[in-house]
């Protein structure tokens, strides 16, 4: 479980960084269905697009610590979490989004759980690794 945590860790770090960038160098064009939006939206995309640089480096510095820390990815999958509870209620308020979005929306929930349930897995080996053996009879 240790080995899953550290690599869905550093997996979320690059992965949001790339997305990032992505949002960061296209614009409007990174984002379906919002190519003829006006230069508000763009600025605004662009401006999201390097936070969530940030974010995925905030990722990246928690995959590189030993042992990774619980909190912290309990605090970054709950941020993600609340990224999905911005779709949904962006689904009630305006509507079914273009597929790709319900896509991410989909991820947005499911992945959350996984690192709450994985979050202390590598403190937790560690724990157990640093305890002393049972003294024999």
């Amino acid at each position: 479980m240790a080995r899953a945590l550290r690599t869905l860790t550093q997996l979320m770090g690059w992965s949001s960084v790339a997305i990032g960038l992505f949002h960061v160098a296209l614009g409007n064009a990174a984002i379906p269905g919002a190519g003829s939006a006006g230069t508000t939206i763009d600025s605004w995309g662009r401006f999201m697009g390097s936070s969530f640089v940030g974010y995925g480096l905030a990722w990246i510095w928690a995959a590189r610590q030993r042992p990774i820390p619980a909190a912290v990815v309990r605090w970054l999958a709950g941020v993600f979490l609340l990224g999905a509870a911005g779709r949904f209620l962006s689904l009630a308020v305006a509507g079914r989004p273009q597929w790709f979005q319900l896509a991410l929306t989909a991820i947005e929930v499911a992945l959350p759980p996984v690192f709450f349930w994985l979050a202390d897995a590598e403190e937790r080996t560690e724990r157990v690794a640093a305890e002393p053996a049972p003294a024999g009879r």
